[in-house]
């Protein structure tokens, strides 16, 4: 575990990325290389009104352009007011390509959809969408049958009955949980708020089944949400973020490992990034990570003095290279 966290470790702040305009918060960064280029999902939200997904691009990883919506708001729907996207089938081998594969010949996103307006307004179910094209602003289209997980679904475990978070879907060769798409979700029980970590599968991106009883993340209260798989050699590890389970912290991200996708050690030392600086002095938290030409990225959603919005930490002193936008 101290490898692992030696390994990831990113002690020098950046800043911020993408700043939010007025009464907008921005959340939730997704990032790829496809085409030579950088790419990142990102969620963005005006006066509270609901979440829409975007694209961004970027030459350097550290320099971005907005370039419009992928999943907008709808006249009607289940996901009417809410839709929050993320990458699916990332390349998870740490130090790889980056890149993002295809199923069915198209590229994949799941994302969490809402038909009520405001911030996260419960419930919030799970869909898929696909594009034949991740590099172009234009909307994705989303599968008919959404949505494909639910907090009413009969079969919906007690730690997500209310609302269903933020998901990342891999891709296991060895289908060793019996399926080759593996999803990871945050959800949410009923009553008081803990949001724990679950498991579902699928043949197909379309139909899931969920794996197991019981959570696979629970730190008995407060929030385990957003996580991201990353293969270390023979080591799954989860990266994710925590809130309201740690004294004095408001919200970080920290790291769990497992050699089977279903049975994680929970890393119980130091943060891998919390609230430091202005920009993130509320919360450090909803990591994305990778490595790239011996350099470890750690992109996450900074809430300070800039508001919500996208930053960026790493595991060398970048700031010669150039500085955030």
């Amino acid at each position: 575990m101290q490898r692992v966290f030696e390994e990831l470790s990113t002690p020098h702040k950046h800043g911020v990325l993408l700043t939010p305009g007025e009464g907008e918060y921005y959340d939730c960064p997704n990032v790829f290389r496809h085409n030579g280029r950088w790419w990142m999902l990102f969620v963005s939200t005006k006066d509270h009104k609901g979440y829409e997904t975007e694209l961004a691009v970027s030459d350097d990883l550290l320099h971005w352009e907005k370039l419009g919506k992928v999943l907008s708001f709808r006249e009607q729907g289940w996901d009417r007011w809410q839709a929050d996207g993320s990458i699916a089938l990332y390349d998870t081998e740490w130090g790889g390509s980056a890149s993002i594969g295809t199923h069915d010949g198209k590229y994949w996103m799941s994302y969490f959809g809402g038909d009520k307006p405001g911030y996260e307004t419960d419930p919030l179910s799970i869909g898929m969408a696909w594009t034949d094209d991740p590099t172009e602003a234009e909307e994705w289209t989303r599968y008919e049958e959404n949505p494909v997980l639910a907090p009413t679904d009969p079969e919906a475990r007690p730690f997500e009955r209310a609302t269903l978070y933020k998901s990342h879907i891999i891709r296991d060769e060895t289908e060793s949980l019996g399926a080759p798409l593996v999803m990871f979700y945050n959800g949410k029980q009923e009553g008081k708020w803990i949001e724990r970590i679950g498991v579902a599968v699928s043949d197909d991106m379309k139909s899931w089944r969920r794996y197991g009883d019981a959570p696979v993340i629970d730190n008995l209260k407060g929030i385990s949400g957003d996580p991201q798989i990353i293969r270390m050699g023979d080591l799954w590890v989860m990266v994710y973020f925590g809130a309201g389970w740690k004294p004095g912290i408001g919200a970080f991200d920290t790291f769990a490992c497992s050699h089977d996708l279903v049975d994680w050690t929970r890393w119980d030392g130091p943060n891998l990034i919390e609230p430091s600086e202005p920009w993130d002095k509320t919360f450090a938290h909803k990591p994305w990570m990778l490595k790239y030409d011996g350099v470890v990225y750690h992109f996450y959603c900074g809430v300070g003095e800039a508001g919500r919005t996208i930053a960026l930490a790493t595991s060398k002193d970048l700031s010669e290279e150039g500085e955030g936008n």
